[in-house]
This record gives structure tokens, C-alpha cells and sequence, in this order.
């Protein structure tokens, strides 16, 4: 397969061994597709053309909520039985922001001094088209004797996280699908390829606290109920209590709060109500039940007779996981060392990813690119990390499919 695009590449390279996949062309194609969330903006297209072209069977699915943008996603798969691997990401990027403060146009993929520039090139379009590229190379030079290959890619991971993987997932069990181990290509690296896998991560818990009032006039605060006292009151209960002092797998679970809202634009009115929003982030120590139980006693105590409140949470939350399986975590490390010589560490740091997800239907790891520029003006990767990170993949797909 070839064509042309940004920086001159083709969707092939020649080497002494024949053509092989191009993983910078592939990215760069993906980058120019604005696939702001929740738009598909051809990217998932183009995959889909890609890997048909190399015998997979693909499909592209929407899926709809009421009250949420539909959202397309991906499925593609070629071989058949067991060990099943598939590779789970996202095309779907956040947007570029003021374009003045970009050295190249955030949809261009333009190469300039060896590195690659666009919205989503860390963030994860960059390990989509890594592993797109092993796995054609792999395909190409040593076939699929055994086993099944498959790539589960969403449009809905940078939005609410509804319509995405957690629906792929349930779509693809239905039709008989069953995955033995799954790497999802975030960038799990902070400042060089190979550092870390995630092997796991904290579980996410958003909600919002509400203290209700009265609304009325500044001047006569004896005919109204401000809310906003009370709400403080409860916000500063909740965030003076740590929560845990981590362990030897996770770090400590952290609470934040992000807004706190009354939704009022005047000077002279008392408003009838005021919100906070939090998220907290928790390790094992910790469930969903258990946080909502320690935050309805920590308020309520707070709260006395005095303040009138209530609590809510989001759908999206999830609890922590920790992935225990040495066979998929003991391979991907043996290719990455074989790359960069580098002994990765085993990491549950940082955010949550459609990975929380996936652990529920096989064992789930992470690796990927150097995210030190992802959501940023001007992000980019090292063209030498993106050859690097397909030579891993393909290394760990030899091991994997090993006869």
C-alpha cells in the first residue's frame, strides 16, 4: 500500500528486507484528520481503509445516548482463535486551542527537525499508527499462524466516555469476541521511551455537592438563605480530610475540587442555590461504595441540622485495577528493553484511561509514547520514538504469537 503525505512519506518504507509500514506516514495522516472529539473526522475511516487493505475485517459503529453526541468507533480483526490480542486506543483529540500559538497548523502532521507536529501526535494517535505499523510488518514477514490480532479504537475517549470503548466492548462480546490480553497506546512515558507500563491505575469518582438557599435581595438578607456559607463550610470538611497515605502499588488517593458555582452574574442578589464539582482519584484502599459512604458521613457530620445539602455523581467513575498477568507484563518489558535497553517500571500513575474499561473483559496493560506535550500548543513526538515504539510493538507481537 502507498501514498503521499505530509513531509514526503509514503504509507511504506523500503528496506533491505522489503517494503515495510511506515509509521510516520500513518501518523501524519491521522493527524490531518480533525477528529476533535466527538467528531470522527475521517480518521477512523482511514484505519479502516488501511487495515482492509491488509486483509482485516473492519467495522465502524456508532453508538447513542440520549443527552450525548453520537460517536463512531472501530473494530478490526484478522486471524482466528486464541491467544487474542487486541490494541485499544482513541482517534478523538481535544481541540487545538488559538492556532496563532502553534509553529505549524495543529492538523498539518508537518516533520520539521525530526519531530512530528499535530493535535493528537502523543495523545494517541502516534501509538495507533506504532502498532498500526507492527502489525502489517508482522503480518507481512511472518503471517498469523495462530491466534487473532484486532484493534478496538474509539472516538469517544477525550469526551464523556459513553458512546466510546465501553460500548465497543460490550457490542464486540455479543458477538462472541473474547480477548485474551489487550495494550491500550496511551503515552505512559514522562521524558524517554521505556520508563514505564502501566500496570494499573487509580479509579476516577467525579460528583457534586449542592447547598440549597433562597434567593433575595442583598439589602434584606433576613427574607433570604444564602448558600454559599453553608457550601464553603462543606467544602472545606471534605478537603482537610486526607484521604489515605497511598501504598507500596498505588499513590495516595487525592480529592480536588474543580468549580464552585452559584451561577450568579449580579452584585445585588442572594443566589437560591450553590454547587461544587470535585473529582477524586483513588487507589485500592478504596471502592466507588465506599468513597460515596465516607463523603455522605463526612458531610452529614459537617452539615448538622443547619446546612440543607445533597450529593450526586457522574455515570463515568470506575474503581482502581491492578493487572497481575506476568506473561503479557514480562513480554512487552523483555521488547522494550530489547529496543531502548531501558528496564521499564511497573506504574499505576497518572490519570484514568479507557483501560478501566477493558480490565474487565481480559488482562489490560499500557504503553506507549512520551507524553510530555500532550494537550499542549505545539504538540509533537521524536520521529526516533515513533520507529522506536513500532520496532517494541513488533517485537513483543513476535513473542506474543511465537509458535
Amino acid at each position: 500500500m502507498t501514498g503521499s503525505g505530509a513531509g514526503g512519506y509514503t504509507d511504506t518504507m523500503t528496506s533491505s528486507n522489503g517494503p515495510t509500514a511506515d509509521p510516520v506516514q500513518i501518523l501524519a495522516s491521522l493527524i490531518a484528520c480533525p477528529s476533535v472529539t466527538p467528531e470522527e473526522g475521517g480518521a477512523l475511516q482511514y484505519l479502516a481503509r488501511l487495515l482492509g487493505e491488509t486483509g482485516f475485517a473492519t467495522e465502524i459503529v456508532t453508538f447513542s445516548e440520549p443527552g450525548t453526541p453520537d460517536v463512531a468507533n472501530l473494530f478490526a480483526r484478522i486471524g482466528r482463535g486464541a491467544p487474542h490480542l487486541t490494541f485499544a486506543g482513541h482517534t478523538d483529540v481535544v481541540p487545538p486551542g488559538d492556532a496563532a500559538l502553534w509553529r505549524h497548523d495543529p492538523f498539518s502532521g508537518a516533520v520539521v527537525d525530526g519531530e512530528i507536529f499535530g493535535r493528537g501526535a502523543a495523545d494517541m494517535k502516534g501509538g495507533i499508527a506504532a502498532f498500526a505499523a507492527a502489525a502489517l510488518d508482522h503480518l507481512a514477514e511472518a503471517g498469523l499462524e495462530r491466534g487473532t490480532i484486532s484493534f478496538l479504537i474509539t472516538g469517544d475517549e477525550e469526551g464523556p466516555s459513553i458512546n466510546g470503548t465501553v460500548k465497543l466492548l460490550q457490542w464486540a462480546a455479543a458477538r462472541g469476541e473474547r480477548f485474551d490480553a489487550a495494550i491500550v497506546g496511551e503515552p505512559t512515558n514522562p521524558s524517554a521511551l521505556g520508563e514505564a507500563i502501566k500496570v494499573g491505575r487509580r479509579g476516577s469518582l467525579s460528583g457534586t455537592i449542592t447547598v440549597a438557599g433562597r434567593q433575595g435581595h442583598v439589602a434584606y438578607p433576613h427574607l433570604a438563605e444564602n448558600p454559599i456559607p453553608g457550601l464553603a463550610r462543606l467544602v472545606a470538611a471534605v478537603a482537610s480530610a486526607p484521604l489515605d497515605a497511598g501504598n507500596e502499588r498505588f499513590q495516595p488517593s487525592n480529592l480536588e475540587f474543580v468549580s464552585f458555582d452559584v451561577g450568579n452574574p449580579t452584585w445585588n442578589v442572594i443566589p437560591a442555590e450553590a454547587k461544587a464539582r470535585f473529582n477524586i482519584r483513588f487507589n485500592d484502599q478504596w471502592t466507588q461504595s465506599s468513597l460515596a459512604a465516607w463523603l455522605n458521613e463526612t458531610l452529614a457530620r459537617a452539615a448538622g441540622n443547619e446546612v440543607p445539602w445533597s450529593l450526586g455523581f457522574e455515570p463515568t467513575s470506575s474503581d482502581s485495577f491492578l493487572t497481575h498477568d506476568a506473561r503479557l507484563i514480562d513480554m512487552l518489558s523483555a521488547a522494550i528493553r530489547d529496543v531502548t535497553g531501558r528496564t521499564a517500571e511497573l506504574s499505576t500513575g497518572g490519570g484514568t484511561s479507557d483501560a478501566r474499561f477493558i480490565k474487565d473483559y481480559c488482562p489490560v496493560v499500557e504503553f506507549g509514547l512520551v507524553g510530555k506535550t500532550m494537550h499542549q500548543a505545539n504538540e509533537r513526538v521524536a520521529v526516533a520514538d515513533l520507529l522506536d515504539l513500532k520496532r517494541i510493538y513488533r517485537r513483543f507481537l513476535e513473542r506474543y504469537f511465537a509458535p
